[in-house]
């Protein structure tokens, strides 16, 4: 049952990244009215494409909307590679599902705190849906593990945790068209 779901994982993640590579359109990536992820932003409508003056230079910018803020606008630069990464389409409702029914099985927790805060900084970065899931559950046991103890959690994990479950759940709740707390139990269970 484990190597089943690890391949559907990855015919699930290949599917996914091929969708993102062929949906790119030279510089015009992403166009006004398309929602995306936006790294810990999470889910945001992209609003408008304006070009600022800048000193002597124009640029041009997405103009991001956070779907949970009202107040937050994010400028973008259309030219900046490493923060145009960190946009992202939203996934589709059956790719949010694949992934909820096919959870593979969590790593081992890595003790030595240094390695685990570059490894869970790295997954955030990468906004990879699968890979938050699985971070998130790998945070929980840990923290079951450790409240059986009369301890809790390191702070930098906690903070890790709260924002993966942030970029998850705004995702799922906005695809699924489902409450953000419920999301959480979908993960978990």
């Amino acid at each position: 049952k484990c190597e089943k779901s690890i391949d559907k994982c990855s015919a699930l993640c290949y599917n996914i990244i091929n969708r993102l590579n062929n949906d790119k359109r030279g510089n015009e990536m992403y166009s006004i009215g398309q929602t995306v992820l936006y790294g810990t932003n999470g889910v945001c409508n992209i609003t408008d494409i304006t070009t600022k003056k800048v000193g002597k230079i124009s640029l041009e910018y997405y103009v991001l909307k956070p779907l949970c803020s009202n107040t937050s606008t994010l400028f973008v630069p259309t030219h900046n590679e490493q923060l145009v990464s960190k946009i992202r389409y939203v996934l589709t409702e059956d790719e949010i599902k694949n992934v909820l029914e096919n959870l593979p099985e969590c790593d081992e927790w890595n003790n030595n705190k240094f390695e685990r805060a570059e490894n869970f900084k790295g997954i955030i970065a990468s906004a990879d849906f699968l890979e938050l899931v699985k971070l998130i559950r790998l945070i929980h046991i840990h923290e079951v593990q450790q409240y059986s103890h009369g301890k809790r959690l390191h702070i930098s994990d906690e903070r890790i945790l709260k924002e993966a479950e942030k970029m998850v759940c705004d995702e799922v709740s906005f695809v699924l068209q489902i409450d953000r707390n419920s999301v959480i139990q979908l993960i978990l269970k």
